[in-house]
């Protein structure tokens, strides 16, 4: 696999089924030239911080020690994306608008990063920014990859339910955000979108199919087609950093998409 830059996204909360139901178009057009499932799983309990620690270290909240949106450091520390790609000589970035993702990478592990609250200024102004701070860092200041964490779908289930009005409006928001991304992204960059969980009536955090399944989308120069096979969200990690020409961890339980 050629190195390359990538960009992973994730959009929390968000269903497979809300990708066709919230109506924005750039959903199909990416579809059609991107390597898919809508049919992953993530991991139990589906909570945002433990989904996003296997995400990001590929073994299970048993395994990490999360199982709560409270960080607690591991007993047996496990090396993430970030800790692989940096000592893989090449520069990750972290960008978000959820603070408690700020564990997700150890110090000195990030050559950029930026917080900007979606509680404080609002989701709505949130996503954009923490998206529009993403491309400058791919653009300008070198990055080899790139999170961004788009919160305002989680929020929208929360207050009003999933797969309603306020929510796929949320959704659909994120997609422009997403555009936007992929568009401005360097020739050689892979884009990944993701969710942490899905979500149903105003909660998640059950084995119900509802919450378990998430879509995985890989856009880029020869990347067509749907995923086969069970795909999980700890096969993130192995595929990024394959990507990007760095070593797993001996550690990490997933396996790479590619």
């Amino acid at each position: 696999m050629c190195m390359c830059k990538v960009q992973l996204i994730l959009v929390d909360g968000m269903r497979p089924d809300a990708l066709a139901a919230c109506k924005n178009p750039y959903v199909n057009e990416l579809l059609e030239n991107s390597l898919y499932t809508l049919k992953a799983q993530t991991v139990m309990p589906s909570v945002t911080l433990p989904c996003h620690m296997s995400l990001f270290h590929s073994v299970e909240p048993g395994r990490h020690g999360i199982t709560t949106n409270t960080y607690m450091p591991m007993a047996r520390p496990v090396d993430g994306i970030c800790e692989r790609v940096r000592k893989g000589g090449k520069k990750p970035g972290l960008y978000y608008n959820w603070e408690e993702l700020k564990d997700l990478a150890r110090p000195d592990s990030l050559a950029n990063s930026v917080y900007y609250s979606g509680h404080c200024y609002g989701y709505a102004a949130a996503n954009p920014y923490v998206a529009n701070e993403a491309i400058r860092a791919i653009n300008e200041l070198g990055l080899d990859f790139t999170f961004t964490y788009f919160g305002w779908s989680d929020e929208a289930g929360h207050n009003f339910g999933w797969m309603g009005e306020e929510y796929l409006h949320a959704v659909h928001e994120s997609w422009n955000c997403i555009r936007k991304m992929v568009e401005s992204a360097p020739e050689d960059c892979i884009t990944i979108i993701t969710a942490d969980h899905g979500g149903h009536d105003r909660a998640h955090g059950t084995d119900m199919p509802e919450d378990m399944l998430i879509p995985v989308i890989l856009h880029g120069k020869g990347l067509k087609g749907e995923l086969e096979g069970d795909v999980s969200i700890m096969d993130i990690a192995p595929t990024i950093v394959k990507l990007l020409g760095c070593e797993c961890a001996p550690e990490w339980e997933g396996k790479s998409l590619l």
